[in-house]
């Protein structure tokens, strides 16, 4: 079902997807008809959402193809692998392989990790993992609602739960399946837990009023702030988790993240933003 709505969202902005083997998984990669030749260097990892078991496959793809169109940058979205059968850290040995391959392909300076979601705590834990194992940063990092705290322990999963339309009540049967008996804290899990001040690139974090996960992007923000790490916080009136599927304001919402996410990769602006009002 996914798929399904996620495919005909996709096609209202077309791009060209090719496959690539990574180890035991798929990359794909998402080139937008709108890209110009000056940005063939440039490029967007993404992480996908889907709260640890859903989005795999070309839905993953799928999931890119708005942010890559409004960018008008390529975006490698890795299919990386999932619980029951893949719990962690399956998913971010994958992530990390695939940023291994990226970077064999692009300069970490003219990339930006991204994602939403539980792939929002995903790449945020995989650019700590990055860091850790000596790899260059990459220029930025746009984190979407992340999930960021797998204990769900922010003040908003009480006060905005069930007034959140997308996610209604916590992740726990899926972090359960997902962390496979870790510590929740733990950083790579968890990476509001992170130590930031060893080094994190720029990143923009995005939430609404009525979001579940807004304690979780608040928090991670302050962690960033703290640890002294330029951070910019960006949230919506009255928008739910992920987005307002389908309102105006969506609009916005990706033009702010191919704003940052070109001035962060010294590209020309490719439109002027179009704000709803």
């Amino acid at each position: 079902m996914l798929t399904q709505m996620l495919a005909h969202q996709a096609a209202n902005y077309p791009c060209e997807v090719v496959e690539h083997n990574v180890g035991d998984t798929t990359l794909y990669d998402i080139l937008p008809t709108s890209m110009s030749g000056e940005d063939s260097q440039r490029a967007i990892y993404y992480v996908h959402g889907g709260a640890f078991i859903h989005g795999s496959g070309i839905c993953s793809a799928y999931m890119a193809q708005p942010l890559a169109t409004i960018a008008g940058l390529r975006v490698l979205s890795i299919d990386y692998r999932m619980p029951p059968d893949h719990p962690y850290p399956i998913g971010l040995e994958d992530a990390l392989a695939g940023y291994r391959t990226v970077i064999e392909r692009f300069s970490p300076e003219q990339l930006v990790v991204l994602g939403p979601s539980a792939g929002g705590g995903l790449a945020a834990s995989l650019v700590l993992k990055i860091r850790d194992a000596g790899l260059p940063l990459p220029a930025a990092c746009v984190l979407a609602t992340p999930e960021a705290d797998l204990t769900e322990s922010g003040d908003t999963f009480e006060t905005n739960a069930e007034i959140d339309v997308i996610l209604r009540k916590r992740l726990s049967e899926s972090i359960a399946l997902y962390a496979g008996g870790h510590d929740l804290r733990d950083p790579y899990l968890s990476p509001v837990f992170g130590d930031f001040s060893k080094g994190f690139p720029p990143t923009m974090l995005l939430s609404g009023t009525r979001d579940l996960f807004l304690s979780n992007t608040v928090r991670l923000h302050r962690a960033l702030r703290k640890a002294g790490v330029e951070a910019d916080l960006h949230v919506w009136e009255a928008m739910p988790h992920g987005g307002f599927f389908g309102a105006p304001e969506d609009a916005e919402v990706l033009a702010e993240q191919a704003t940052f996410i070109r001035k962060r990769l010294g590209a020309e602006p490719k439109t002027a933003p179009t704000f709803a009002t």
